[in-house]
């Protein structure tokens, strides 16, 4: 339990004994006695918590109670979770009636009076006990503030402030040429929370050093400095796959792949000050190209001297400017300086005593954000923020502030991230998943699903600074984060012993751990897992797993942890799952992804309190249990690329709880199949949310008959839906029924992705020009449909791919549309007309699709005059936002429309294609593929450039400043002219692959770029 987390576990037991799943079982009068005088003495002890816990970090003794009330809050909570459950299984197995006869009452009253009075007996004596320590009263735990979703923009955009000059340095390092060494190791020093890591981030992330270096690797070493671990993940982040092995085997392919490369490697947070160690590893990196770059960070001044070849670049706290601007972007409503001159000079007192550390000036600025009244910062300023600054490890105690200043609910929910390994990237879903699996997450109403309220806690904890370092989805949903490595130190201080990391198998366990998890790197071993007091441990987590577990062990480790709640076996090479885990009565969380399981226990679906099953690429996996609608508290199941899945099981359906359910397998044969469920089975499920696919839906009347009862326009949580019919169907054979199918599936207009694969329907149904809320859309195998639906006043549509559409031959625009783009006047409303087509669409995509001929249908498309087509070409400001142009063997396209903002346009295999760019600012990249089957191919950049290619020769024409960087023209036989190249003033760089003959006539400013 997380220091000071103590008076939410009190709350849950409170809730526990009041709750109506233990009191709808008809108890003996002496039996609810004991229930009312429990209730009794814990909402005594809870009373006195919060004081109890803020006096804990100078008394011993009061220390040494909250130890003794912690273990018999946890074994309650136990004890009540066993009754819930035994409670919860009658109802399910139908065996309600048998359960309440006589004699099964009784015996059930009896036990359960026992154990109730047994835990009231400890905890009496421990109330007592708290009479001697004069604890206060107080039952108002810190509040956490309603943000608006603006004021989380600073943190997620995360701007550095005041390290522009650090910038410039480091870069200037990267980039002098006049150093001795080949290979250059530049040390960045400094105490923990300056930002060593984040300059470094800056430098590795800008575009001239991406040009620059062949090689970019970032490696994060932290406390243990294992060579071998070093040397895998640089092989593996070269080859983009797993690799094993000896030393000796990675450091070949590690000599191999770096061989006279230029590189820049990162190698960050390092510890070790072992010079041997160090040159070991230093040696190995030796045979990089001249100009290659090591830059490496610590707080270690003498690992700054050992390792460095130059002098080390010392990070200084901020400027006393600097770190006020930040701070009153953090602490102060819209980042502006409040009028309130006391508030102000309060402030700057603070932020003098943070001596210029970024981490803590955020931290302290997040938690004051929102307070208004000058007495609140005066008390903080003078009682908590001048106290520790004057104790050692000062820092960290600063950042213990923030935390002291959480309700105990986020506490739990941010010591429990304990158990992941220092610089690991944290998945935010699983995160929440694991909290909801502990009983962090409380419901603030009836209506609200846990999922929500678990990510309202993660923004919390993100915006005061816990987290960062996020990465987005391409939803924009935050997707994964990273910990500070001094957050990390700070939830390893606060979680104290009871969660603990495992790196070796024979590492021991102390009594008082209930929480453990494994970061091993050796895949090749098997291991037990090492407890002492096997009843406590909650969670057993496979944070960071290399190794195999055992049939023998895996049933070992479930017979003796009976009270796991989270149970991680993801990637442990299993290929049975012992009948033995139905027993784990307490699980929430089950974990077995990634193994290579055939089939499930039937016992599995013994654990009815199991909330989330992730079997994601279980691709061995046939079927899932037929008895899965037992599982009634069921809210997420990931069962994602289990290939092999013929089928759901009857009675899915009744899984109301559900809000993630990312596959569905559509049993073959549609309703008249007798076994598995139906689509109907989807019908009650409305909460679900997330992504869904949909895979092997049928053409036929039935599978159409199915679609129209899932009940998809009530599903207003979800948020991707891809629907992926069965590619076994052949043009004329049967009829096709995909067309009403997919009008039976319009999902709700909050839907965010759509994907329809192997639709074989010759129209798009108009609901989807409805889902206002759409991101992303794709269309793939279809051998039908000729033109798309209109999708252009869709205003959040930014991706659009379309492959292997056999038929389709224009991009249909509406009558409506076509008079907007080209200014003309239309029957409908005014305001339509100033919509911009397609507002927001930045990526287009369109792959193999063999008769596409053009954007739109023109009334003159019979004409082959020029004129007609140029016009065609140039109709204005479409679509304003596209960036990204991708065509991709396209025989027949002639052209495009004018794009003003394209800056990264690929076309290959497209001969006849035209393509117009007016008013183009800046082209990032072009690459020109083709296969030439006919005499010309002609791209139009109109008050830009002019590019002619023909098996002959090319020209590149410059009308006016063209910015294009790089050029690329591979795998021509050609000979390749640049006539009048005179403003090419940004071209960076040209590039031109498998050409016989190369000519490049050009102006002398072009060699000069």
């Amino acid at each position: 339990m997380a220091e000071g987390a103590l008076f939410g576990l009190a709350g849950k037991v409170l809730e526990l004994l009041g709750s109506l799943v233990v009191q709808e079982v008809k108890l003996a009068s002496g039996v609810k006695t004991e229930i009312e005088n429990l209730k009794s003495r814990v909402s005594t002890i809870q009373a006195v918590l919060l004081d109890a816990e803020k006096q804990s970090s100078h008394s011993h003794q009061i220390k040494d109670w909250l130890s003794k009330l912690k273990d018999v809050l946890h074994d309650a909570d136990d004890l009540l979770d066993d009754f819930s459950t035994q409670v919860l299984r009658q109802k399910v197995e139908n065996e309600v009636l048998l359960f309440f006869s006589s004699s099964n009452q009784l015996a059930f009253s009896v036990k359960m009076g026992h154990e109730l009075k047994a835990i009231r007996k400890r905890l009496n004596a421990i109330a007592d006990d708290r009479m001697k320590f004069n604890l206060n009263e107080n039952c108002n735990e810190p509040q956490v503030m309603n943000r608006g979703r603006e004021t989380y923009s600073f943190v997620l955009e995360d701007e550095v402030i005041g390290r522009e000059d650090d910038k410039k340095e480091i870069m200037r390092r990267l980039f002098d040429d006049n150093v001795v060494e080949n290979i250059s190791i530049i040390p960045i020093v400094g105490i923990g929370g300056l930002g060593k890591t984040t300059l470094a981030q800056l430098v590795y992330n800008e575009e001239d050093v991406q040009t620059k270096f062949e090689i970019k690797l970032w490696v994060c070493i932290s406390d243990i400095f294992d060579i071998q671990r070093i040397v895998k993940e640089i092989v593996e982040q070269l080859t983009e796959g797993k690799h094993e092995g000896s030393l000796e085997i990675l450091q070949n392919k590690l000599r191999e792949k770096l061989k006279g490369k230029k590189y820049l490697i990162v190698l960050d947070d390092l510890w070790n000050e072992d010079s041997s160690e160090w040159l070991l590893l230093r040696n190995l990196l030796m045979v990089g190209k001249r100009g290659s770059r090591i830059v490496l960070t610590t707080r270690s001044s003498k690992v700054a001297e050992i390792t460095g070849t130059t002098s080390p670049h010392e990070l200084k706290g901020l400027a006393p400017e600097k770190a006020w601007s930040l701070f009153v972007k953090i602490a102060f409503k819209e980042g502006k300086e409040p009028e309130n001159q006391i508030l102000v000079a309060l402030g700057k007192q603070i932020v003098e005593k943070c001596i210029g550390v970024p981490l803590t000036i955020r931290t302290i600025g997040s938690l004051l954000y929102g307070k208004t009244i000058e007495i609140e910062w005066q008390s903080f300023l003078e009682d908590e923020l001048s106290k520790v600054s004057q104790r050692e490890n000062n820092i960290l105690l600063t950042l213990k502030l923030s935390y002291d200043h959480l309700p105990s609910h986020l506490k739990q929910c941010f010591a429990y991230c304990r158990l992941f390994p220092k610089d690991y990237r944290i998945d935010v879903n699983t995160l929440i998943n694991l909290w909801i699996a502990q009983g962090f997450i409380v419901l603030e109403g009836p209506r609200q699903r846990f999922v929500d309220i678990g990510r309202k806690y993660f923004m919390e904890l993100l915006w005061r600074s816990f987290f960062q370092d996020v990465e987005n989805d391409y939803l924009g949903n935050i997707k994964s984060c990273k910990m500070h490595d001094l957050m990390h130190d700070l939830a390893i201080f606060v979680s104290g012993t009871e969660s603990v990391i495992l790196n070796s198998s024979e590492e021991n366990v102390i009594e008082k751990v209930r929480h453990v998890s494994f970061d091993l790197v050796d895949s090749s071993s098997h291991f037990s897992i090492p407890v002492a007091n096997k009843r406590k441990i909650r969670t057993i987590l496979a944070a960071s797993v290399g190794g195999k577990l055992g049939n023998l062990t895996c049933d070992a480790l479930i017979s003796n942890l009976s009270y796991l709640r989270t149970l991680d076996l993801h990637c442990f090479g299993l290929h049975v799952v012992p009948h033995s885990i139905g027993e784990l009565s307490h699980l929430r969380y089950l974990d077995l992804s990634i193994n290579s399981i055939a089939v499930l226990p039937n016992s599995i679906t013994n654990l009815l309190n199991l909330q989330t099953l992730k079997l994601y690429s279980c691709g061995s996996l046939k079927e899932l249990p037929q008895r899965l609608k037992n599982l009634v508290n069921l809210r997420h199941l990931d069962i994602s690329k289990c290939n092999e899945l013929t089928h759901m099981p009857l009675g899915l359906g009744h899984l109301i709880s559900l809000e993630i359910l990312t596959w569905f397998v559509v049993r073959q044969g549609g309703s008249k199949a007798r076994s598995g469920g139906g689509l109907s089975e989807l019908k009650e499920l409305s909460n679900l949310g997330g992504s869904l696919v949909i895979i092997k839906l049928g053409h036929g009347e039935d599978d159409m008959l199915e679609c129209k009862a899932t009940n998809m326009k009530q599903k207003q949580h979800l948020q991707e839906l891809e629907l992926c019919w069965d590619e076994k169907w052949d043009d004329g054979e049967t009829k096709c029924y995909d067309d009403m199918s997919l009008e039976g599936l319009q999902p709700h207009p909050n839907l965010k992705r759509l994907r329809l694969s192997y639709y074989m329907g010759v129209r798009i149904p108009s609901w989807v020009s409805s889902l206002t809320n759409l991101v992303h859309f794709d269309l793939f195998h279809n051998k039908r449909l000729q033109h798309l639906p209109p999708l252009n006043q869709l205003p959040f549509l930014e991706f659009v791919r379309l492959k292997y559409m056999k038929a389709l031959e224009y991009i249909r625009i509406d009558e409506e549309s076509v008079c907007n783009v080209l200014g003309g006047s239309s029957s409908s409303s005014s305001s339509s007309s100033k919509t911009p087509f397609f507002p927001s669409l930045s990526y287009l995509s369109i792959m193999f699709c063999p008769n596409l001929k053009g954007w739109r249908r023109n009334s003159n498309d019979d004409n082959d005059d020029d004129d007609n087509e140029l016009h065609h070409l140039l109709l204005p400001s479409f679509p304003p936002c596209l960036s990204t142009l991708e065509i991709i063997n396209c025989p027949n396209l002639i052209s495009m429309p004018n794009l003003t903002s394209l800056k990264e346009p690929y076309i290959d295999g497209c001969p006849k294609f035209r393509l117009t760019i007016s008013g183009a600012g800046e082209i990032c990249a072009c690459s020109i593929e083709m296969a030439f089957e006919t005499s010309t191919t002609k791209y139009l950049f109109d008050n830009c450039c002019y590019l002619y290619i023909s098996m002959i020769v090319v020209v590149l024409e410059v009308v006016f400043q063209v910015f294009l960087r790089p050029l690329r023209i591979p795998q021509y036989s050609n000979q390749w002219a640049c006539e009048t190249g005179k403003h090419l003033h940004e071209l960076r760089s040209l590039y031109a692959r498998a050409m016989d003959s190369l000519l490049l006539r050009c102006y002398v400013c072009l060699f000069m770029l």
